[in-house]
């Protein structure tokens, strides 16, 4: 477990070209370099790499197989398949046969579905057109239009009343209620804008009669023979392809994955440089893993690769490195901004102190259960989450993604751990005192009658907080090499112990200055070294840093003033809840249980909302501000996981398996 990004190393190499296309290939797989573009340096010796017609042919290759693999239904385990070259890879593409027939199903499944959806629709509308008798061919004609619609009573009275009288309307009407009307309406073109207009001014849902000929019901009992056919078809078509994908898609699914490897080896192809017989590539790699790359390609090439450190001042590429546990939180960091690779990594610091923020500010154990069995079924994967309103289901998407709701449950786990240990303490649950009802004890700590040290508690977490935020600064500015800025951060911790000292000595003798006692005589100390390590390092600007970090430390007592909020409204909503139920017997009942369930949903949710926004906010602003830059450029290194294809490297990543990619040089 780090504070840091992992160590990054820019490296380089020169290779024969002969060992170019096995060098790319171990690059791949063992997944551990950033290709970035050749320095100006070298590549003022070398010619940019160009493409080949045989690279072009990868790509279209590469088309093809996925456009297979797409159509053929995927049939149990594939058995992972060797390359040893990429002419193999590009001889076994011509292996394969299957891609007229393939092709033509799919064409034909997908004609077939979009004029089974287009019979779906008509028949839905012939339904609806049940009240309407005579044959459909009655309705076509040059000489006028012919429109189903449905309209609330007073929308369809508008209708009639704004058609002009050269469109010579006629309605028809269907079944009818209160709430809406079926009708058919047949009007002249010079009608049809008036028609337009006011049917998208009032709600009224119009469409085409469809040119048809015979009754609704007749064409109805036809389009139902014509579905019945389509659905037969398409049952045909997903057998044959069923029975292709058993004998080919296996041997499709290694070609499309060989060719994917091959035509990501492509993109890198033009970050390199090229000589008549040799080639040079440059690449981000962490630090622990140069001396595994360098002995990997060494033992693949027979040693004919000359490696080099790249000396540069350009910013690292970021590789976060932390514990499962504590990686859940990176959500929270990546979200803010990523860390420069340079800096401290702050998703430690995140992943300890946001659920101690979280746990304080929710405080009740009836709230915190609540909060843990909904995260527990968010990590579950919502079961039962289609018997939920559809309002709240599409507004808790407007919020965000399933997959980043589990994440964050993920993170709220042990926030609300400890807001159940801390309601325990504090003798909460659902805004009642519920351990003294059930067994008569006294709350540890009362939180609406020991509000004092509460909020010292609070104040005193705020300043260990930005100390540590200040401390964090000074090592950076020192490793940084801005010795001046590393003197304004520990001023920073001078001051910010100074004023908090002073300011409660000034609490406690109700004077100030406070009587001069050895406290008080540190505190001014601190306030008077403070402010002339702050001016040193930041020089004039840092005397405005002072307001900063009292307003800093003192935003801390938010942690206090939430959890009371929470308090509070749980307090006056069983209050209204109880006024009502010693009211009128069976309706005031009624009302308490109304007013208990929604005022408690309601306050789960802030207890959601307000713990998380502020926890994050005051680490977001009181903390990172002190040290925290981001911007970072996350490391994308090349390659991916192969699944249908065997690696050129073993499961531990070090060692070459038989002979690697024997063919010639892409």
């Amino acid at each position: 477990m780090a504070l840091r990004p992992v160590r990054m190393q820019k490296v380089g190499f020169i290779g024969l070209r002969d060992d170019q296309e096995r060098i790319l290939t171990l690059l791949h797989d063992l997944r551990v370099a950033q290709v970035e573009p050749l320095s100006p340096a070298a590549m003022a010796e070398l010619a940019p790499e160009r493409g080949t017609d045989t690279l072009r042919q990868v790509g279209d290759e590469a088309l093809r197989f996925r456009g297979l693999v797409s159509a053929l239904p995927a049939v149990g385990p594939v058995q992972p398949r060797r390359f040893d070259s990429l002419a193999e890879v590009l001889a076994a593409t011509r292996t394969v046969p299957i891609d007229e027939e393939v092709g033509g199903l799919k064409r034909e499944d997908d004609r077939l579905l979009t004029e089974e959806k287009g019979i779906r629709d008509v028949v839905g509308l012939l339904d609806k057109l049940s009240f309407y008798p005579d044959r459909l061919e009655y309705l076509r004609s040059a000489n006028f239009l012919s429109f189903y619609g449905e309209a609330t009573p007073t929308a369809l009275a508008e209708l009639h009343r704004t058609l002009p009288p050269e469109a010579d309307a006629q309605v028809i009407l269907g079944p009818a209620d209160d709430e809406s009307v079926r009708f058919l309406v047949v009007l002249r073109p010079a009608g049809a804008e008036s028609l337009s207009r006011t049917s998208q001014t009032h709600g009224v849902r119009l469409t085409v009669i469809p040119a048809l000929l015979g009754t609704a019901s007749d064409e109805r009992s036809q389009l139902l023979r014509r579905q019945a056919e389509i659905s037969a078809r398409r049952v045909e078509i997903a057998m044959r392809l069923r029975a292709l994908a058993a004998d080919w898609y296996p041997t499709v699914a290694s070609i499309a994955e060989a060719l994917d490897v091959e035509n990501r080896k492509t993109e890198v192809l033009a970050k390199l440089g090229a000589g008549r017989a040799t080639f040079a590539l440059e690449a981000w790699v962490p630090a622990r893993d140069v001396g595994r790359l360098e002995a990997v390609i060494q033992g693949a090439t027979a040693g004919r690769v000359y490696f080099y450190e790249v000396k540069t001042t350009e910013e690292p590429p970021t590789m976060m490195s932390n514990p499962r546990g504590v990686r859940r939180f990176e959500f929270f960091i990546r979200f803010y901004s990523l860390p420069q690779a340079t800096e401290w990594d702050p998703t430690l610091v995140f992943a300890i102190v946001f659920p101690l923020f979280f746990g304080i500010m929710l405080g009740d154990w009836g709230y915190g259960l609540t909060i843990l069995l909904i995260s527990l079924w968010m990590i579950r994967g919502f079961p039962g989450a289609r018997y939920l309103p559809r309002m709240g289901r599409n507004f808790v998407k407007l919020i965000m993604g399933p997959k980043a709701m589990q994440q964050l449950a993920w993170t709220l786990l042990p926030g609300c751990a400890l807001a159940i240990g801390l309601g325990l303490l504090f003798d909460e649950f659902f805004g009642v005192n519920l351990l003294h009802l059930l067994f008569g004890t006294t709350p540890i700590v009362d939180p609406l009658h020991q509000v004092g040290p509460l909020l010292k508690i609070a104040g005193f977490m705020g300043l260990g907080m930005v100390s540590l935020g200040f401390g964090l600064g000074a090592l950076k500015e020192y490793f940084h090499h801005h010795p001046r800025g590393a003197i304004g951060k520990v001023g920073g911790i001078a001051f910010a112990w100074g004023i908090a000292w002073f300011g409660l000595g000034v609490i406690q003798y109700h004077q100030i200055p406070p009587p001069f006692t050895v406290v008080t005589d540190l505190s001014i100390v601190g306030l008077v070294l403070g402010l002339v390590m702050l001016i040193v390092g930041e020089g004039p600007f840092g005397i405005l840093s002072l307001i900063d970090i009292v307003s800093h430390v003192l935003s801390y007592t938010r942690l206090v003033g939430i959890l009371l909020a929470s308090v509070v409204l749980a307090v006056v909503i069983n209050d209204i809840a109880n006024l009502a139920w010693h009211g009128v017997p069976i309706v005031g009942l009624l009302i308490a249980v109304v007013v208990v369930v929604g005022g408690q949903a309601f306050n789960v949710i802030l207890g959601v909302f307000e713990p998380g926004i502020q926890g994050a906010r005051l680490i977001f602003v009181e903390h990172f501000s002190k040290y925290y830059s981001g911007n970072g450029r996350p490391f994308r290194p090349f390659g991916a996981a192969r699944t249908h294809t065997i690696s050129s490297v073993s499961e531990d990543g070090t060692m070459p398996v038989g002979p690697i990619l024997r063919g010639p040089s892409t």
